[in-house]
């Protein structure tokens, strides 16, 4: 579970903490998209509302096809969005439709893992094994903020850093469908 929110926290935070260098690099930061508005404040907005809805959505579909499925989907619908922002980040309004996609994928970490933690491990340490996990977001954080930045400075673009994102959460689907289903079955069957 722990690699499984390091990874998916990654390219969910590349989104967020980048949105702004991501948009200077493709001239998103400027120019009227709607309104009188530019990309980059139009996917800050779209953000938002993801960031309110995700929670909910992501916990209703977790309660009827199960947790562990519910953390594959999620996780694998942000690294198709990821996946497109290779491809379309240049265009304003698929950049802020992918990178509000990408925060409502991410978003489902906040209630999955809260509950699968308590499931696993009961409520008795509840509060401890939670914030245990919830270092996995500090360590995601690093690699997401300064290491992200670190290597676009290197490689002059986003794509490479949008490919690890990619990976990160694909990685954190397969995980999600593959390997926890299984595991917490045979954990909890003792």
């Amino acid at each position: 579970m722990y690699l499984s929110s390091v990874l998916m926290t990654f390219g969910g935070l590349v989104v967020t903490a980048q949105l702004k260098p991501i948009a200077a690099a493709y001239g998103l930061d400027k120019g009227v998209v709607i309104l009188g508005v530019n990309a980059l404040a139009l996917a800050l907005m779209l953000n938002l509302i993801s960031t309110g809805t995700t929670r909910p959505f992501w916990g209703w579909l977790s309660d009827h096809i199960g947790r562990y499925n519910t953390m594959g989907l999620a996780f694998g619908v942000g690294a198709l969005a990821i996946l497109a922002l290779v491809e379309l980040v240049h265009h304003p309004i698929w950049f802020m439709l992918l990178s509000g996609l990408t925060v409502f994928a991410w978003g489902a970490t906040f209630v999955l893992f809260s509950a699968a933690i308590g499931h696993v491990f009961g409520s008795e340490y509840a509060a401890t094994n939670n914030g245990i996990v919830y270092t996995s977001k500090g360590v995601a954080s690093i690699f997401s903020g300064w290491g992200a930045a670190r290597f676009q400075e290197m490689t002059g673009s986003w794509i490479p850093v949008f490919w690890v994102a990619f990976a990160c959460n694909l990685v954190a689907a397969l995980l999600g469908f593959l390997c926890l289903t299984p595991l917490v079955a045979g954990m909890t069957e003792r």
